[in-house]
């Protein structure tokens, strides 16, 4: 069977944002954010199911708005660990074997559309791992802990990377599994298969697929939004 899991992260605190919410639970269009980022998935015919990787405090309440907003693809809302890499192996658990691909997705990128999402799928599908991803715009600059430029990457090597990331399933456990027994820590679940010794492919995504994580970030995500409807 082909089942195609979700796990949609939505642990993290969000100082940055610099209000008493977290990021996930402020109102975007009159929604949670992290509401929008689940009727995403709910619609996309190809997703089989969505476990959700929240705070613990914070589990009645997503479970609460899996029924009020009738998100019915999400078959766990489970408490995540202390790191993002922990939250990630606990929906791995909580999807279950019978899962084939995986799919990797922040909560607080409510605006990635079904195109990408399948797209990266099947980057996946063909090859095993995918990210999506898009082109560094500005110059980047290697810089040393006193402030010095050390160098400057070619620009044109570059890429971003956003979510979802997608994988095949027992791979992605695998290289979690690996990691948890060595005690490593990545900055993303590519970098935990990159270092298990898989290729992983890149999908170009599209700049409006940000990460609602500043201040600055909603106002443009509500832009993005009305935009994308029309108004």
């Amino acid at each position: 069977m082909n089942k195609v899991g979700v796990i949609v992260v939505a642990a993290g605190r969000g100082s940055r944002m610099r209000t008493a919410e977290s990021k996930q639970y402020l109102e975007l269009a009159g929604k949670p954010i992290l509401v929008h980022t689940l009727e995403l998935f709910e619609k996309i015919a190809r997703i089989d199911s969505v476990v959700l990787v929240t705070g613990e405090a914070d589990v009645p309440r997503c479970e609460s708005y899996a029924v009020r907003y009738g998100l019915h693809k999400v078959s766990r809302v489970i408490a995540g660990g202390a790191e993002r890499q922990d939250s990630v192996r606990s929906g791995l658990e909580a999807l279950g074997a019978d899962t084939r691909w995986v799919l990797v997705h922040d909560g607080v990128r409510p605006l990635v559309t079904e195109e990408q999402v399948c797209a990266c799928l099947d980057k996946a599908i063909d090859t095993g791992a995918a990210v999506l991803a898009i082109p560094v715009k500005d110059t980047i600059k290697v810089v040393s802990e006193d402030g010095q430029i050390m160098s400057t990457p070619d620009r044109k090597s570059l890429w971003a990377i956003q979510t979802p990331q997608a994988f095949r399933f027992s791979l992605l456990k695998e290289a979690h599994e690996e990691a948890a027994r060595d005690g490593f820590l990545g900055t993303d679940d590519a970098m935990l298969v990159e270092r298990a010794g898989h290729t992983v492919h890149v999908v170009e995504g599209d700049y409006a697929n940000i990460k609602i994580t500043t201040p600055e970030d909603l106002p443009w995500a509500e832009w993005l939004l009305g935009n994308r409807r029309g108004e």
